[in-house]
């Protein structure tokens, strides 16, 4: 259902476009009582990513990575932030752009990759909108050590952990990272409880 009809800009101010863009505006929001309350909101406008899950069920592992991450640095994480691999659009069709970022931080060559949800991660200021997917990987398709773009700050290190190992790994906090805390829990009701499933129904 659309709610165009109960927004009214009234003013866009830009107060920053260096890295990214972000804006103040001014609107009016038509409540579920019919009345119009005015009112003003700062957006951060990075534009939409995507962010994947490879994951083996045989062997029941997935593959993560570990960066610094500087704002998460600064409100009080000292250590550096295990993830899923991501990154943003530029511009490209979601599935290209998260084979490519895929390489470029784990090495790994990606192959049959499926979205399985979108979400807005911190809809109260950020308008990006992040593609979630996942893919079946084996080792041999690392075709490189990953580590990802020097010129853009990376520093990138990858990891592989057993499933059970990265759920448990959430509980102790080991894992903050909101997108692979989800990917997480998805691949743990949605993937490997399958391929225990059919493990099981083979043996008997």
């Amino acid at each position: 259902m659309s709610i165009a009809h109960r927004v009214r800009v009234e003013d866009v101010t830009v107060l920053s476009d260096d890295w990214y863009v972000l804006k103040k505006t001014t609107f009016s929001f038509q409540r579920g009582d019919g009345n119009w309350q005015r009112q003003s909101r700062e957006t951060y406008d990075r534009g939409n990513g995507a962010t994947i899950l490879l994951y083996d069920p045989r062997r029941r592992t997935v593959i993560l990575t570990r960066q610094f991450r500087y704002p998460a640095f600064v409100n009080g994480h000292d250590d550096l932030l295990i993830e899923a691999p991501a990154g943003l659009l530029d511009n490209a069709e979601p599935e290209d752009r998260i084979r490519a970022e895929t390489e470029e931080e784990t090495g790994f060559r990606v192959r049959d990759v499926r979205q399985v949800f979108e979400a807005f991660m911190s809809p109260g200021s950020v308008t990006e909108r992040l593609h979630f997917f996942v893919g079946e990987y084996q080792p041999g398709d690392q075709t490189s050590a990953g580590g990802g773009n020097e010129a853009e700050g990376e520093d990138i290190a990858v990891l592989e952990l057993g499933i059970d190992e990265a759920l448990a790994m959430i509980g102790s906090g080991a894992i903050r990272d909101g997108k692979t805390i989800m990917l997480l829990q998805y691949a743990a009701l949605n993937l490997f409880s399958k391929a225990k499933a059919n493990e099981a129904g083979a043996l008997r």
